[in-house]
């Protein structure tokens, strides 16, 4: 394996200094760092971050292939500077057995872009009714942590409690897509203002809030850890902080694309802009930030979720939902965290890479940049902006809601366990 140095990083946003890589590790970290036959990345300028770890990613494969597969998904993950995600079951067929994602893990390790962990179904089929393979999942190839419906919520609570106490057993942690199905049905947006204005039925914020009032109330029962997916309102956020208050062992995440939009972005009538759950007010982009700094809400994941072209590009009411943001999550959360001095970068790299790898049980990512941990790294520029074009990304998807906004930052380089899965912003 080469041996790199990487010269006057400025680690976690500090002071310029030189990393030794050799043999898949940080092997030094200091200044005048040398190695008779290493290759020299010149890192001047550029902040060094752990790599990058997403809790919530889909990856399409097995069986929407059109869409994404484990390899193109991957490989946009390390454009955008991450060495790890947490595949979603909603595939097909669906991630519910230990055979389905040990599938998923193979892909990942045979793709080599990152490492990739599947995350499995709570319930069958991700239809609610009865749980999953829970422990064959957990004591697979793959050793699953994460258990989630993601795209339908588990909205029986006897199930939900089940499950909870399940995962209890090997440390586990169910992930919730907080919606109650009732007072969602044909909800197209957002309900408030806008809605109204725009004549599309409303998503109402209360229809998120009371799943997590409940939820979190169940986990404190059990004593089971409970991590709520894509936070978008302001009520979420209060409910959130106040069961952490209490001692519940919940967690939360929140989207760059809820960070940074609005719903008025629908009244373009755009089905780009729809996504679930749905952007939300400006007070709520407001709350997610100040609670992403203080700590209510922990991570940030990016709900990637790639799409084919058919299914944005027709009318709003029967167009998908979702958006993709492995390539564009750094450059968002420096937009709508750094640049407005509510996080600096070592509270970046808490919130897209410690936290994260520490939810998901993944104890290789994650790590300091100090000797001895693995070498999973990311060497960022801040200063360029660059107005974001669909077509120069490498998802097979193009379902992107930032096309033609000028946002700051690029990934120069991703290095996983030593090895350069990106390279001066090349693919490698």
């Amino acid at each position: 394996m080469t041996t790199y140095i990487i010269k006057g990083a400025r680690i976690l946003g500090g002071e310029p200094a030189d990393i030794l890589v050799r043999d898949g590790v940080i092997a030094g970290v200091g200044h005048g760092l040398d190695d008779a036959g290493a290759q020299v990345v010149q890192a001047e300028g550029l902040i060094a971050l752990p790599g990058l770890v997403d809790l919530h990613t889909h990856l399409r494969e097995p069986g929407r292939e059109d869409a994404e597969t484990v390899e193109s998904g991957t490989k946009s993950a390390a454009m955008g500077g991450f060495t790890a995600v947490h595949a979603m079951a909603n595939t097909d067929p669906v991630a519910d057995t230990a055979g389905v994602v040990e599938q998923v893990w193979r892909l990942g390790r045979e793709a080599g872009y990152c490492d990739v962990q599947p995350v499995g179904a709570v319930t069958r089929g991700i239809r609610g009714e009865q749980l999953a393979e829970l422990g064959a999942m957990a004591d697979s190839a793959a050793g699953v942590r994460v258990f989630s419906d993601d795209g339908h919520c588990v909205s029986d609570a006897v199930i939900m409690r089940r499950a909870l106490e399940y995962v209890k057993a090997f440390d586990g942690v169910v992930a919730q897509h907080a919606q109650e199905p009732r007072l969602t049905e044909g909800a197209q947006m957002n309900e408030g203002e806008v809605s109204a204005a725009l004549g599309l039925p409303g998503w109402p914020a209360v229809a998120e809030e009371a799943i997590i009032a409940r939820d979190v109330l169940l986990a404190q029962h059990v004593g089971s850890r409970l991590h709520v997916c894509h936070v978008s309102t302001a009520g979420s956020v209060e409910i959130i902080r106040w069961a952490k208050s209490k001692g519940c062992p919940v967690t939360a995440e929140v989207t760059p694309h809820h960070l940074l939009l609005t719903d008025a972005r629908a009244e373009s009538y755009d089905p780009i802009f729809k996504v679930n759950p749905p952007l939300r007010t400006a007070d709520d982009v407001t709350a997610l930030r100040h609670a992403l700094a203080d700590g209510t809400i922990d991570c940030v994941a990016t709900d990637h979720a790639p799409h084919p072209v058919e299914a944005k590009e027709t009318e709003w009411a029967v167009a998908a939902m979702g958006m993709i943001g492995l390539e564009t999550a750094l450059p968002v959360v420096q937009e709508a965290m750094v640049e407005t001095d509510l996080l600096d970068w070592a509270g970046v790299a808490e919130r897209m890479s410690f936290t994260p790898a520490r939810i998901g049980r993944l104890p290789g990512q994650g790590r300091p940049l100090e000797a001895g941990s693995p070498a999973n790294i990311t060497l960022y520029d801040p200063a360029p902006r660059r107005t974001v074009e669909p077509t120069s990304m490498t998802s097979k998807s193009r379902n992107t809601p930032f096309t033609g906004l000028e946002l700051p930052g690029r990934v120069i380089a991703t290095f996983l366990r030593g090895r350069p899965t990106v390279l001066e912003g090349k693919l490698q």
